[in-house]
């Protein structure tokens, strides 16, 4: 299979898209891992596939791998490159898209200097729909791992989230502890891991360790997410500057029961062919 792509990244998270319109595309766990290795394939952080929509209301359906082969349910940042991808390949004209992905649906918003808008839906705060177990909902909850206890927010923005405050986000232990509790039992669908540093109410550092990638530049959903574990704790206002290793997003959150929305650049990086 000769499969035609375009190389972006968002903030430094980096994406495979594949145009699943204009060509036959069928990939496996196995087809995905070896266009992710940076060693003998592509290498990206995720894969993400763009077919028709099944929906008739929405504009396009997008699906996610992550580089271990894993489909999941959401990617922020990779909704921001998805939004450019279709317009830069002339599969849409539109400045505002409607994406169907197997979180829901996504709205779209093309702004001016490369930057898209994401509304990225109303978070799910309840611990058995995150999925995370709890016998009830909170702000935080204690979490013991190896030993130590950790108090963590649980957030799901599609897919899972755990939110830890630290006072140095450089310091964090992100490849060890991400690693534990990405796979504790309390997740049944494993997590993402984010380290939260609050500078005042209107910024904060990030760094997050990806289900199924590990460590990335960037995570648009892990920030959405840590906005909205730190706005239940009453530490920031609805607008943050969160910065990530590979730049900084801007998420807007009124409070519950309101969509969350991120705001960021795109970039293109390059357009080639990979025969699998």
């Amino acid at each position: 299979m000769r499969l035609k792509f375009t190389k972006m990244h968002g903030l430094g998270n980096d994406f495979v898209m594949v145009d699943g319109i204009t060509q036959r595309v069928k990939l496996s766990p196995e087809k995905v891992r070896q266009i992710a290795d940076r060693h003998t394939g592509i290498g990206c952080d995720q894969l993400l596939l763009v077919e028709a929509p099944r929906n008739p209301d929405v504009d396009f359906r997008y699906r996610i791998y992550n580089a271990d082969g894993s489909e999941v349910e959401n990617c922020g940042n990779g909704a921001r490159c998805f939004a450019r991808f279709v317009r830069d390949r002339r599969l849409t004209s539109k400045e505002q898209i409607l994406v169907e992905t197997a979180a829901g649906i996504l709205e779209l918003k093309v702004g001016e200097k490369d930057q898209v808008s994401v509304d990225m839906g109303e978070p799910i705060l309840e611990p058995a729909k995150v999925p995370f177990q709890a016998d009830i909902q909170a702000e935080s909850y204690p979490l013991e791992v190896d030993g130590e206890m950790y108090n963590v927010g649980a957030v799901s923005m599609g897919n899972p989230h755990a939110v830890l405050l630290v006072e140095d986000v450089t310091k964090a232990p992100v490849e060890t502890l991400g690693a534990a509790i990405e796979c504790h039992p309390r997740f049944p669908a494993r997590v993402n891991v984010g380290f939260l540093q609050i500078e005042d109410r209107g910024k904060a550092r990030l760094r997050v360790f990806e289900r199924g990638v590990g460590e990335t530049r960037a995570c648009g959903t892990g920030a959405c997410a840590a906005m909205v574990s730190a706005r239940l704790r009453g530490l920031v206002d609805e607008e943050l500057q969160i910065t990530l290793p590979g730049g900084t997003l801007t998420i807007h959150w009124p409070g519950p029961g309101e969509p969350v929305t991120m705001t960021g650049p795109t970039a293109a990086v390059y357009h080639g062919q990979i025969v699998l």
